[in-house]
């Protein structure tokens, strides 16, 4: 149904988890009808099924009435059982559904960390921000966007925090994710439908499966197996039925024989890929299914169904046609139809079905998959930007490097407890030396920019006022480890990931270099010398950052470079043995140290 412009307004101008809690507590209301109803039909089952034992056995060996009331009741039974699966279904979504929005919720409150996919398999040493930036892992901003079912979905989103999109392309993401922003229902009817699959569920065999060359069956071959079967089966019912000769029969039984066997290797070969794919291509059919149903805003959620609907008939409609031939390929396994199939040549008939589907189709699985891929990675933006309503999107500049942000927050942090904080980099300054006592904020200050930048140019919303920015790619050194198994120390770890940024530097888009406490494995004198001409390097190539430091002596490097470059620094008071900090970015260089304090706050007499 077309969402109306009321709607949308609605949707977008009411308490997320108003609207959450409403539709959990109508959800459990239809799960606890369900399951009354469930154990209700349950029970008439058992009594009806009693009653045409009953029946049977007072027609068919007392004889005391007629076969029409076992029929009848036969009938009554079976559709019990139907209805029954239906209402189990009905329950199962409901159900499906209150999980759905308690886990929305958990979002909300902040009780997710560590409840969804952390997105692990995306941790690279060698990307110059991911680990730096908890873009992945546990309590990561990967888990706490991520709602995707299918791996596709889970490596687009993955690819889109990874990679700064250009500018046209944000805004086409911006502009899809607020048409996807109140579609509510759509998101709840995407993560049903793939309720009972594990999340991440792979489709790549199945690319795979579909790009491969064809197998050569030559055109009468589908005819001839089709005559073949029907000459066995009338052949066998004629000698079986009528006292047909087995001269006759025989012929006809070793000339299909002969003609499985001729294509065993190629049946074989076709069958072995999809045989166990069923369910996987019943989850894609219908996710593509509801995708070509919803009604779209945006321009970039039409191009993505036009994708879908280049080829005639819908490409939920036709996986649906090699879903259904592989439940009719998996019948064979019947105990009462497996005798049967090997004279109606039922996997080659199959074979030869499913490979004029390949031939068709198979190419086209891929884009169909982007496409389920890419609306669950915008439908993750889009319950991100549904559930955090105050949170602006971007505004993306052309032109010289800029970050310029007001009341700018770290998105992972509580919304109560998260400080803000102005930060302006568009080349005057190019640079800011943020000093400060341990704990104060340096590090955080850089996990706030970095992030936000991420978020901004996937496509995002981000935690602040209002964020002006350019396309940037983030480097960052807030997590550099020594290695002992590498036999790396911290700071070859480190001058190796300055060399990265440096290089990086050079290209384009430009960099944004967030560079953490810079050289604190070495002495004074060389930190001095060795910040200076990466500084250098960095700020004449274009980019801009921020460096963190506890030794002052870096903070005079400001001097050098006029007014691409600021002191800026975190304050702290130490009252009675406890610790205060405002986590606000104040002005100039910071004019005392709380190490010594903090080393006798613990008890080290100093």
């Amino acid at each position: 149904m077309q969402l109306t412009e009321a709607q949308i307004q609605g949707a977008d101008s009411g308490s997320p988890s108003r609207e959450y809690e409403h539709r959990r507590a109508e959800r459990r209301l239809a799960a606890a009808r369900h399951a009354r109803l469930h154990w209700s039909v349950a029970n008439a089952r058992i009594g009806v099924f009693l009653v045409v034992a009953t029946l049977a056995f007072l027609s068919f060996w007392q004889q005391w009435i007629s076969e029409i009331w076992v029929g009848t009741s036969a009938i009554a039974f079976v559709a019990l059982v139907i209805w029954h699966e239906h209402i189990r279904q009905a329950r199962s979504r409901a159900e499906g559904a209150v999980q759905f929005y308690e886990k929305a919720l958990a979002r909300i409150e902040n009780r997710w960390p560590g409840t969804g996919e952390p997105g692990n398999r995306f941790l690279d040493e060698s990307h110059p921000n991911a680990i730096d930036l908890d873009l992945f892992g546990t309590g990561s901003l990967f888990e706490l966007l991520c709602t995707a079912r299918t791996r596709k979905g889970e490596d687009t989103l993955a690819d889109w925090l990874r990679s700064p999109a250009l500018p046209d392309e944000i805004r086409a993401r911006q502009a899809a994710v607020q048409d996807l922003r109140p579609r509510l229902d759509l998101r709840e009817d995407l993560a049903l439908l793939a309720a009972d699959v594990p999340a991440g569920v792979d489709f790549d065999a199945l690319v795979r499966w579909g790009a491969a060359p064809p197998t050569p069956f030559a055109p009468v071959a589908r005819g001839l197996a089709v005559l073949l079967a029907v000459l066995a089966v009338s052949s066998l019912v004629a000698w079986g039925g009528f006292g047909a000769s087995l001269y006759f029969v025989l012929p006809i039984l070793v000339l299909e024989a002969g003609f499985a066997f001729w294509f065993s290797k190629r049946v074989k070969r076709v069958l072995e890929p999809v045989e166990r794919r069923s369910r996987d291509l019943s989850l894609l059919s219908a996710l593509l299914g509801r995708f070509e149903r919803e009604p779209f805003r945006s321009e970039r959620l039409r191009q993505l169904r036009a994708t879908l609907d280049s080829a005639g008939l819908p490409p939920s409609k036709r996986i649906a046609q090699l879903a259904r031939f592989i439940d009719w390929l998996t019948a064979q396994a019947n105990l009462i139809f497996a005798p049967i199939a090997p004279f109606l040549l039922w996997n080659t008939q199959f074979a030869f079905a499913i490979e004029a589907w390949r031939v068709r189709s198979g190419q086209a699985i891929a884009g169909w998959l982007h496409a389920i891929g890419e609306l669950e990675a915008l439908c993750a933006l889009a319950t991100y930007t549904y559930e955090n309503p105050s949170d602006p999107f971007p505004e993306i500049l052309a032109g010289k490097p800029c970050f310029d942000a007001e009341a700018l927050g770290h998105p992972l942090i509580d919304r109560e407890r998260c400080v803000t904080n102005y930060v302006r980099l568009n080349g005057e300054p190019q640079l800011w030396i943020v000093s400060g006592s341990n704990m104060s904020g340096k590090s955080t200050l850089l996990r706030t920019i970095g992030v936000n930048a991420v978020l901004a140019l996937a496509g995002g919303p981000v935690r602040a006022l209002r964020l002006r920015i350019t396309p940037l790619v983030v480097g960052a050194t807030l997590r550099i480890q020594d290695s002992l198994q590498a036999g790396r120390s911290r700071f070859f770890a480190e001058i190796t990931r300055v060399h990265q940024l440096i290089d990086l530097a050079k290209g384009s888009p430009p960099l944004l270099f967030l560079l953490d406490e810079l050289f604190q494995g070495t002495n004074s004198h060389d930190r001095r010398i060795g910040a200076e001409v990466v500084l250098r390097n960095l700020l004449e190539r274009g980019a801009l950052g921020l460096i963190t430091t506890h030794d002052l002596a870096l903070t005079q490097i400001a001097d050098l470079f006029g007014a691409r470059a600021a002191n800026v620094h975190f304050e702290d008071q130490f009252r009675d043995g406890t610790m205060t900090f405002d986590y606000r970015v104040h002005p100039g260089v910071v004019e005392h140290s709380n190490a010594l304090a903090l080393m006798r706050a613990v008890g080290i007499d100093i």
